[in-house]
């Protein structure tokens, strides 16, 4: 009876499109206007979704893919309400258990953002820090400076490299009319600017930048802070101000959004413990829990 009642609600929608003056395609015009292309015991499905899969597609794949669609999706419902009609205390308990753990999550989450403070001492950054060197280090290496990428072809890159050279990670009077120098032949020249110098930029990040393998390109931080590398087409030069390499102990500023995390998360479990147990005497005191 239930395919029988999908194939009546096509046939009805087919028999509509033919004729407007069917009394009995009222109720189905509706639903068309609300965008309803297939009933199955109470389930729409709706042409906007047919719509977005044969965009582009002829007529006849069109045609092929949408019956395979709502086939498809009429059986699982099909499937899904018969299952339904056959009780299973088994799933059903299961179904409960995580219906309670989501609201439980959530309203743990919702406590946790609402109450429990997020701020984070210097002082507590820099004892977990010292107290987990091993936690914090590098898979990778890391460094700031600045990358220009000019043609291969571009005159008087040698200048561009002294000046590149000298740029210091402090910054001072002498570092400023050098970094003036980079910006304006970079103005004039380069096809690639980018200065980093006060943040860090990992190795993956380079490599998508430079045509360079990443071994190589962890060899070659360990004895330079220069680095050139060039194609048929451009040159690429890097000037490393700072770096930390592969293996060594992240600095400070750069484990610190890990170190938050993990404050942050020790501090939501024994929160929400407290709030726990907050709740659970209030309602031994309020009579909300009974013992027989």
């Amino acid at each position: 009876m239930r395919q029988k009642r999908i194939l009546i609600t096509l046939l009805a929608g087919f028999l509509c499109a033919g004729s407007v003056l069917l009394n009995g395609c009222s109720a189905l015009a509706k639903k068309q206007q609300a965008g309803a292309a297939v009933e199955v015991n109470g389930q729409y499905l709706y042409r906007s979704t047919l719509d977005s899969l044969t965009m582009g597609l002829n007529g006849e794949d069109s045609l092929r893919i949408t019956q395979q669609y709502v086939s498809q999706w009429a059986k699982d419902i099909l499937l899904y309400d018969a299952a339904k009609q056959r009780p299973n205390k088994e799933i059903e308990q299961l179904v409960e258990d995580y219906r309670r753990t989501l609201y439980v999550h959530a309203y743990e989450e919702y406590l946790a953002d609402r109450y429990m403070g997020k701020g984070i001492s210097d002082s507590t950054t820099l004892e977990i820090y010292q107290k987990m060197p091993d936690r914090f280090r590098l898979d990778e290496s890391i460094v700031k400076g600045l990358l220009v990428v000019v043609p291969s072809d571009a005159a008087n890159v040698e200048k561009l490299r002294k000046w590149m050279s000298d740029v210091k990670s402090i910054q001072s009077d002498e570092t400023s009319k050098v970094m003036d120098n980079i910006e304006k032949y970079a103005y004039q020249n380069a096809s690639g600017y980018e200065l980093f110098t006060d943040k860090w930029l990992t190795a993956t990040s380079l490599l998508t930048q430079m045509p360079i393998e990443r071994g190589e390109l962890e060899l070659r931080l360990k004895s330079t802070n220069q680095i050139e590398i060039s194609d048929t087409i451009k040159t690429y030069i890097l000037q490393v101000t700072e770096k930390h390499l592969r293996g060594e102990q992240m600095p400070l500023e750069y484990a610190r959004p890990e170190i938050e995390k993990i404050v942050l998360s020790s501090r939501q479990v024994e929160f929400l413990q407290k709030e726990r147990e907050r709740m659970y005497n209030e309602a031994l005191q309020s009579g909300k829990i009974k013992f027989y």
